[in-house]
């Protein structure tokens, strides 16, 4: 079935409060999300402190993360009264339907996620939480919830997605009902996937020890402008078709941030500098990320001064995304078989 054919549209993303939000997470989620707001949809979107602590957290830190993410989404432009934001832990029905989504799911299917496989490598992968190993149910929990029709989601998380819809199809199934949706990833955009301004064969991250790797979005105008400048790039200049980009990595990636910047194609962006030199393309690229986010650390900042304003946000958030979580999760237990009390 069409999730848009049932279930009333709706979008769920969130973001990991696992410190420093870059330019990967503007362009990749942030962006994004901001213009589904102009869309006609209802959109949220969650700081998933439940799935930080898969691996350890200093707990003040974790606050303090969780603080400047949500002062990043809105610095974004992300508006509080237009969209739900909230912090994961404050609706219990996140933890609460995972749990049944990991009777539902099978250990075969958590052990074939490449994430997994990927943190796990060269590790005794028995010593890690079984929180980590769970964390696509718990995924999987965080979009269905809320009967989520559509997620914005990285090809890094494509995967994960594939086996909420597994476990939405599964639980359908298994107890007869047309419940949850099927939900649809929604992968759009020139740079979905930015990579390291040193490395363009790796994503850019804030776990690089180089700092000059990324563009953190508490980075100053002049920060900015400096790493773009002295980003790694090749001596050729910039060729007349994007074809031209196939085996250079770092002019590709600035190419994409560009276009993801001016809201253009890469085809348009590679048309305009053809034939010019990253002496010239370098500056102008510059001069665009200036302009839109060096507005968003400046008022990060000023968002970061006030804690309480942003909890504030945060909880009315979190009653507004409870409203809409604890009747689909009633409903779920009661499927499941459990009782349920009528309480007022």
């Amino acid at each position: 079935m069409n999730a848009a054919a049932k279930f009333k549209p709706r979008i769920f993303s969130g973001i990991q409060p696992s410190g420093g939000l870059t330019l990967g997470n503007y362009l990749g989620a942030l962006k994004r999300f901001v213009e589904k707001q102009d869309e006609g949809i209802e959109t949220i979107y969650c700081l998933v402190d439940l799935h930080a602590i898969t691996v350890w957290q200093d707990p003040a830190k974790l606050r303090d993360q969780t603080r400047e993410a949500a002062a990043g989404f809105i610095a974004a432009g992300i508006d509080p009264k237009r969209s739900i934001l909230f912090n994961q832990s404050q609706v219990a029905g996140h933890a609460q339907l995972a749990w049944i989504f990991n009777c539902v799911a099978r250990m075969g299917w958590m052990g074939r996620m490449t994430q997994w496989k990927d943190k796990t490598a060269g590790k005794n992968a028995e010593a890690e939480s079984l929180g980590l190993f769970a964390y696509p149910s718990l995924m999987a929990a965080d979009i269905l919830l809320y009967h989520a029709t559509h997620v914005p989601v990285g090809e890094d998380q494509k995967q994960h997605l594939e086996l909420c819809r597994d476990i939405a199809a599964k639980f359908n199934h298994d107890y007869g009902v047309d419940f949850f949706p099927i939900t649809e990833p929604v992968i759009e955009g020139a740079a979905t996937r930015v990579m390291s301004l040193r490395d363009g064969t790796k994503k850019m991250s804030k776990s690089d020890p180089s700092d000059a790797s990324r563009i953190n979005l508490t980075d100053d105008a002049d920060t900015i402008a400096q790493k773009l400048k002295k980003a790694k790039t090749d001596p050729e200049p910039l060729p007349e078709t994007l074809e031209g980009l196939k085996d250079r990595p770092e002019a590709r990636n600035l190419v994409n941030i560009y276009a993801a910047l001016a809201d253009k194609t890469p085809e348009a962006v590679v048309g305009e500098f053809a034939g010019k030199g990253f002496g010239a393309f370098k500056p102008a690229l510059a001069d665009l990320a200036v302009a839109r986010l060096a507005p968003i650390a400046t008022e990060m900042k000023r968002l970061m001064a006030d804690p309480a304003e942003i909890d504030r946000i945060l909880g009315d958030g979190a009653e507004r995304a409870d409203a809409i979580a604890q009747p689909i999760l009633d409903r779920a237990l009661e499927i499941t078989g459990m009782i349920r009390s009528r309480r007022s």
